[in-house]
């Protein structure tokens, strides 16, 4: 609806150019679960209120069978008994309470950083978990590196060295095939510097906007290219620690449970090649898929100047000041995370130390208060209320308790189990974000049980859990399930997008060959690198 206090001219001009707030909300605002599509009257309208009917018969039954498995464990631990399978009042009130938050997050449409303090609250109460430890969640290094690269990464993007950079990449294509495998190169090099795969595709929409304008004419080709850069910035994100909240989720669920877990140079050594990999194999799917032969087989010519005149941006001549001090800023960020065992700088102190630098007057890219409202500050918080989650699960002796129980009659499988188990895992992740829209709450959901159960079949934790999280970089099914994707189906902010339909027609395709490609990662690639399967 147009705004009345504006002319029907500006409200045309305002629609046909989404304003920075609008190309950037994703990557500021929480995870948003979609509301559900009310029943209508007209003929299809029964068969929508029959669906949402049995759709929350089916929540309700899953409460029912999680409170049934919370008091069946409650009159177990009043027993007398004594060994490792002995279930305690702690640990039937944290898997509890941990089962209660897996159904908020699938079943309801409570924000997920709500569901994740409620669930820590509920075990503060209880004393299951100090309150100290939850507090002491929030200062936590990961927290303080997160922070520090986001403000980081919001002096990269203000200053335009993205767009500069991108157009410049773009302007040795000839043809959609040379363009489309420039831009998945240019998206996947986003992933060291911005945090967050929203404010990756929040970057990427002026990108698309220049080249559709450069582009006249050729729709099919305007569309793949606003599918490939959502599915880009999903997919390449696994090549960097820092590229996905998930990771963050993942490397503290493993130091909570006791395990090494990944510093930025050893993520970027076994992420990165399943990132390239998987990134241009999508490139080709959609090549394949939405553009026709003759679409592929003409030529195509752009250069800087014309992406710049489309962007209204200058990404021609020297660099301005701010690219030059940005360029400098991140350049040596990276550099120092990738040397950490030379110079055993922390990277959450590298990070603070480069976001200082960033809103310093005379050498910084912004001003502190600009760069602090860029941070996700739900984002951060939800990382901490599940590390405080993921500390009880092992202090209490629930990770324990399901590793030498629920799976001890499996443990004679050998590595046929242990194989299984990983293909399963891998599964799981990929059709989770048809039930959890939020990456991090499904690491949040899925990780601490494949670590507390890896042992009991031999796997190793940190290999079950690095495939787990891997394997969730894929989400393409529905708009709702991730928020890049959201954002290129809008046609508020991303003119010439795709449907939902075009979703699904991906979907078919890449789900079985992200499966098979994270299998073959899992299974030989990432042992031969150094992460061994096997315990």
């Amino acid at each position: 609806m147009s705004d009345p206090t504006h002319t029907p001219t500006e409200n045309a001009r305002r629609v046909a150019e989404p304003s920075a707030v609008e190309r950037t909300r994703f990557s500021t605002m929480p995870p948003q679960r979609p509301t559900p599509f009310p029943g209508r009257n007209s003929a299809g309208g029964g068969f929508a209120v029959r669906r949402l009917g049995r759709g929350r018969i089916l929540s309700l039954l899953a409460l029912g069978l999680v409170l049934i498995a919370g008091l069946a464990m409650a009159l177990s631990s009043l027993s007398h008994g004594a060994g490792p399978s002995r279930v305690t009042m702690p640990i039937a009130v944290t898997l509890t309470v941990f089962l209660l938050a897996v159904w908020a997050w699938t079943s309801t449409g409570l924000d997920d950083t709500l569901v994740a303090f409620l669930a820590a609250i509920a075990l503060i109460v209880t004393g299951v978990l100090p309150a100290s430890d939850f507090f002491a969640s929030l200062g936590d290094e990961t927290i303080w590196l997160l922070i520090g690269a986001f403000v980081i990464a919001s002096a990269v993007s203000s200053s335009g060295l993205a767009l500069r950079g991108a157009s410049h990449l773009l302007r040795f294509a000839r043809g959609p095939r040379s363009l489309f495998h420039l831009t998945t190169v240019a998206l996947t090099l986003t992933a060291f510097a911005v945090p967050a795969t929203s404010g990756r595709a929040a970057l990427a929409v002026p990108v698309h906007t220049a080249v559709a304008a450069a582009l006249p004419g050729r729709e099919r080709v305007i569309r793949a290219l606003a599918l490939l850069m959502p599915t880009v910035v999903l997919l390449s994100a696994v090549g960097s620690l820092l590229g996905a909240g998930a990771h963050i989720v993942t490397d503290q669920l493993l130091r909570a449970a006791g395990e090494q877990g990944f510093t930025f140079l050893s993520w970027l050594w076994l992420g990165l090649p399943l990132a390239v990999v998987s990134s241009h194999l999508a490139c080709e799917l959609i090549l394949w898929r939405f553009t026709r032969r003759d679409d592929r087989s003409t030529p195509l010519r752009m250069s800087a100047t014309d992406i710049g005149r489309s962007a209204s941006t200058a990404v021609t001549g020297p660099l301005s000041t701010m690219e030059r001090r940005a360029g400098v800023l991140l350049g040596g960020v990276i550099l120092l995370w990738a040397t950490e065992p030379l110079h055993h700088l922390s990277p959450a102190l590298v990070a603070l130390i480069g976001a200082v630098a960033a809103v310093t007057p005379g050498i910084g890219c912004l001003t502190f208060p600009a760069a602090i409202k860029r941070v996700p500050w739900s984002l951060l918080l939800f990382l901490a209320a599940t590390l405080a989650l993921a500390s009880a699960l092992t202090s209490t002796g629930a990770a324990a308790w399901l590793s030498s129980s629920a799976l001890a009659p499996l443990r004679g499988l050998g590595a046929a189990g242990a194989v299984a188990f990983v293909l399963v895992v891998i599964a799981i992740s990929i059709a989770a974000h048809l039930l959890i829209p939020s990456r991090s709450a499904r690491s949040a959901a899925i990780v601490p049980v494949v670590i507390a159960l890896a042992p009991a079949l031999g796997v190793s934790p940190m290999a079950a859990a690095f495939a787990s999280t891997a394997a969730a970089g894929f989400c393409h099914t529905l708009p709702s399930s991730a928020k890049p994707v959201a954002m290129f189906a809008d046609p508020d902010i991303v003119s010439g997008g795709f449907t939902p339909l075009d979703l699904r027609r991906l979907s078919v395709l890449l789900a079985p060959a992200m499966f098979v490609l994270v299998a073959v990662f899992a299974l030989w690639v990432w042992p031969l690198m150094g992460l061994p399967l096997l315990l």
